[in-house]
């Protein structure tokens, strides 16, 4: 880490970068599944590529199942044939453009832009997000009804992490 640091501090416009910026940078890569790459650019166009190296996965050995008792299967068959098949929700997420802190209001103590249980249209506003002291009002891309919201108020919230799941039929 400490090569790419000063790698980094090679490149034009980045003279201020150091290891523990590297680290941060490494640790989004890791943390963040659906971040393949970062990009870091200088002010004349050079820059840096960091790509994930993908490790190839662990086996892991499971433990046996004990066999259930009869009885318990036959229970177990019933319950599955009396429930009919819970329908499956293709819902879409919005996640969070950028790195800051999750505010569910537009101040302390009011109402919430959205509920679960909500329906929201393309470009409403669903929260905000504050980066750098600036406050950053978070638009809905698409319609339908608010089924998850995944980040409490006031959580910090990186690049990419799912804030809500939106299911468009609904």
């Amino acid at each position: 880490m400490q090569q790419l640091a000063e790698l980094l501090q090679n490149v034009p416009g980045l003279r201020s970068i150091d290891l523990k910026d590297v680290r941060r940078l490494a640790q989004l890569l890791r943390e963040s599944p659906e971040i393949g790459s970062i990009e870091v650019k200088g002010w004349f166009g050079t820059g840096v590529v960091i790509t994930r190296t993908s490790a190839a996965p662990l086996a892991v050995a499971m433990p046996a199942a004990l066999p259930a008792p009869v009885h318990a299967q036959d229970q177990v068959r019933q319950d599955a044939l009396a429930r009919p098949a819970a329908p499956v929700v293709n819902l879409k997420e919005i996640r969070s453009p950028m790195v800051g802190t999750f505010y569910k209001a537009p101040e302390p103590g009011a109402e919430p832009y959205i509920k679960v249980g909500n329906r929201v249209t393309a470009g409403q506003t669903v929260c905000i997000i504050e980066a750098m002291k600036i406050m950053n009002e978070i638009e809905a891309e698409i319609t339908g009804v608010v089924r998850e919201i995944n980040v409490e108020d006031t959580q910090p919230v990186e690049f990419g992490q799912v804030l809500f799941r939106v299911d468009p039929n609904g």
